[in-house]
Parts: C-alpha cells; structure tokens; sequence
C-alpha cells in the first residue's frame, strides 16, 4: 500500500483502482514464475530467517489486536513498537468490559484445547456472545462489535489501466510478488515443520496464489495471500487436508448470503480472543533456544531478522536476514575447515590431530583434509593455511599428502591455487600427493592438464595408499605401481583419455 499511495489518495476511488491493478498485476507475475518453475527461489531463505519473521509476524498480529482486546482506540499509522508505547500511555482508557470478555473468551478456548481440541469452542463462544450482545446491547457500553456487514457477492468488474499506470506500478507489483509469496511458502514451511506430514509445493503455490490474484481482481478483492492468523486459526482447529479450505469457502458463502445480520452484533474482542490463543504457536521460541544451543550463527540470523521485521517491517526483516544468511554462509565458505590428519595406533583410520592428540605423527609426512569446494572465494585461505601449516612444524616433512574427499568442486582460481601451492612445495624439496580425489574433481583437473606426465602417479584412492607410497619413495622401493593412481571409468573424450 505504500507504493500506491504516492500514486493516489489512500482510500480514494482511484486508490481502489491502482490496488486492483497492482493484485492483478502481481498474480500474473506470480503464475509466470509457477509455470516457469522459479520457486525453488524460496530454497535461498535459511529457516532461522523464516523462523524469525514468522515469529516477528505473530507479535505484529498480537498487537494489532490490542485495541479490540483492551478497548482502546490506537491509531492505525503506529509501528508495532508505537503501539505498545501508546497502549501503556493510554491504559486508563481500557473498557473493562471488553477485556472482561478478551479475558474470559482467552480462558475458554484455552481450558477447551486441553479437554479435546476437535470441539469447536470457538463457534460456541461466537454464538454465545453474539446472543449475549443481542439481548444486553453491549453496543451501549462502548464495546466494539462487528456492525453492518454487506452481504452477497462482490459485482464483476474490470478495472481500467492503461500502460503508464502499469508502467509505475511495477515497483510495487514486483515487491508484492517477492514478500507476498515468500511470506505465504513460510508461513506453510513452519507447519510442515510442524506436523512433518506433508510437504510444500513451492511452484503450485505460486499458481495457485496467482490464479487467487488474478480473479479476485475482477471480483473487487483485496490482494490475496496467505494469513498467517487464519492459517493459524484454520491449523489450530485441527484442520489436515485441503477439504477444510472447501468448508470454510461454503461457510463464508452461506454467511455471505444468509448470515450478516446476525453478525452485526459479534464484539469484536471475540475475534482478538481467537486470533491470539491461535498465532500464540507461531512464536519459535523452542526454535530459537536449540539454534543457540546447536549453533550460535543461525540464532543471531534469526534474532536479527526478528527484531528488524518488529522495529522496521517483515519484508525488510526477510532481506536483511536473508543477506546475513549468505555473508555468513561466505565467510565460513571462504575459511573453511582445515584438519591436520594423523594415523589412529593400530587401525588404517586417519583422523584430526585436535580430536585424537594420541594418534601416530610422522614428521616425514604431513596429512591435511581441507573441508570445502575449492573456489575464487577460498583459493587463497587455501594456499596460506598450508604454508602457515609448513611453517608450525618443527621438521619440514618430504610429502605433502592432501585428502581431498570434501572438495566436491573447483573453479579455475582453485586451479590456479594447486598449481602455485605444487610449484612452491617443489621449491621447498616437498612432494604434494592426492588422496581420495571425487570423480568430476579429477575430470576438471585432467581437462586442465593438472595431472601430466611428471605428476600422473600423485593421486590415490585413500590416504594409506598414498602413506605406502611415500615410504616407499623414501626408501627408493621400485615397488610403487600397484599403489598409484587413481583412473577414471567414465569415458572422456579421446582427447582427454590419453592424458591419464
């Protein structure tokens, strides 16, 4: 609504207009996007970020009920921080009656949740109070109620637009798409957490919130998305299949058409009562307590994208947290784990040094496993953590053997790096040996003539092949064929073949 208000008077006729186009427009996008399979693009979003906002969207939604829970008129402009300054200024003005009844609605749903959730305590305590603010005209003791509701369906209409309309509503149409959609797939994903028996479908969600859009244009409604107070509610009554959308959708028809005068009279706290026992299990705070204890760089995205989304709003919170995500995500990338290897005493394990300091240390050799792609982001931490490694060491030792299992990639600066480290170690009198090297690691090698003739017999299928080899070298054995060289099965091409 922001965008479109710098393009007309909020609420005004024109407004309408734009807010139509703009779901229009974004519903388009949206099925676009599903067709063309882009929702693996949620797949970017770490679930301490979707955990965070989530959370932060249920303290928002808590808020915003504060003024039928307590009665107190808060203007609508205020942030959520405002509100609750607003609402602690203004407790004097609270109408005991309605928290009366916030209060007693909060405790009847309660107390029935622990009896058996599949009784609908919520539609009692509806019709309970609508006969009670019926017959005691709760109205006259300024407590809020539901009031007129049109009823019947909403005229078919298409809204006008022309290309420059759409031209300056593309700013807002893009952003709905993005927010719109990555806060209805999360607000799903912390159900499918939840309950771990059923999986979301990223792209039919985007058709289906799409073709939501799209036809709800012509019908006036507003831009559709997923709730997350009515997921809540509908997740909070039990509902587990796609029929309870069917219900609802002939429920609120029925009402539509039959029950809006009944309404009239529903207090307004009632639904603040629903709504807040029910988005009360969207707040992650058994999410947030195993983060800190599994790994503190998850909790802070995850307290950062909470408090953003709180202090500013969800989408900026969901950027701001996304982009730590991946900085963080960089520099471990970029500093990855570098293990000493070292052999456990009577086995042919070969483990880090840190967490087996009895292991067997032979100081003609030396082990390293580096825990990462091998990429332009890394390639120089690469080359200077052996070197740092060389340089701790009281002997300088003649092979320098690299198990390269957990490089599952490398670019052509990952390249280069082997071939600068090779080159000085050769200065140095030390030998560099390959262990473990992954098959298409070795095809991108080859292809880059890594492996040529004067080093073919370098790499080997574990690290005790290669530890046989260098001892064998050492004691100038003729007998090292046996152990050399891992080969490729897959067929390459002639060109490349005869190079291993």
């Amino acid at each position: 609504m922001t965008g479109i208000s710098a393009l007309a008077e909020p609420f005004s006729a024109e407004f309408t207009s734009l807010l139509l186009i703009t779901g229009l427009m974004t519903g388009i996008i949206q099925i676009v996007l599903g067709i063309f399979r882009m929702g693996f693009l949620t797949n970017l979003i770490s679930q301490p970020v979707i955990s965070g906002f989530i959370s932060a969207a249920a303290i928002i939604i808590i808020i915003s009920q504060i003024s039928n829970s307590l009665g107190i008129k808060i203007p609508r402009e205020l942030s959520a921080f405002d509100a609750i300054s607003y609402t602690i200024n203004n407790l004097s003005k609270t109408n005991l009656i309605t928290f009366s009844i916030t209060t007693f609605s909060v405790i009847f749903l309660l107390l029935f949740r622990k009896i058996n959730k599949r009784i609908p305590a919520a539609l009692f305590l509806i019709i309970i109070f609508i006969t009670l603010s019926y017959f005691f005209n709760l109205e006259k003791y300024d407590v809020s109620i539901i009031g007129e509701i049109p009823s019947g369906f909403p005229n078919f209409s298409i809204p006008d637009f022309n290309f420059e309309t759409i031209k300056n509503l593309i700013p807002a149409a893009t952003t709905l798409t993005l927010i719109g959609y990555i806060g209805s797939v999360g607000i799903g994903k912390s159900f499918e957490m939840k309950h771990r028996d059923y999986k979301v479908q990223p792209n039919r969600e985007l058709i289906a919130l799409g073709l939501a859009k799209v036809i709800g244009t012509f019908f006036q409604g507003n831009l559709v998305s997923g709730s997350y107070s009515r997921s809540a509610i509908n997740e909070d009554a039990g509902a587990k299949t796609l029929l309870s959308s069917i219900v609802v959708a002939i429920i609120i028809t029925f009402s539509l058409l039959y029950l809006t005068p009944l309404l009239y009279y529903l207090p307004k706290a009632i639904l603040a009562a629903i709504i807040l026992v029910s988005v009360l299990s969207l707040i992650k705070t058994k999410e947030a307590i195993q983060y800190f204890n599994i790994r503190i760089d998850d909790f802070i995205v995850m307290i950062v994208t909470f408090g953003i989304s709180l202090l500013f709003n969800i989408s900026t919170g969901i950027l701001i947290g996304t982009l730590l995500s991946f900085a963080i995500f960089q520099y471990k990338s970029a500093t990855p784990h570098v293990a000493e290897l070292v052999k456990l005493p009577n086995t042919d394990y070969y483990r880090n040094i840190k967490r087996f300091p009895n292991g067997e240390f032979v100081p003609e050799y030396s082990i390293l496993r580096f825990d990462d792609q091998l990429y332009f982001g890394n390639a120089n931490y690469f080359k200077d953590v052996i070197f740092e490694h060389l340089e701790k060491r009281d002997q300088k030792p003649n092979f320098m053997i690299l198990h390269a299992n957990n490089i599952h990639n490398i670019d052509s600066s990952g390249i280069y790096a082997l071939e600068n480290t090779q080159e000085e170690l050769t200065k140095k009198g030390i030998t560099i040996l390959f262990s473990g090297l992954i098959g298409p690691v070795r095809d991108i090698l080859i292809r880059a003539d890594f492996f040529n003739s004067d080093h073919s017999s370098r790499q080997f299928m574990n690290i005790s092949d290669a530890v046989n080899f260098a001892i064998r070298q050492q004691e100038n054995s003729p007998e090292t064929s046996s152990l050399i060289a891992q080969h490729n099965t897959r067929k390459l091409p002639s060109f490349l073949r005869k190079k291993q």
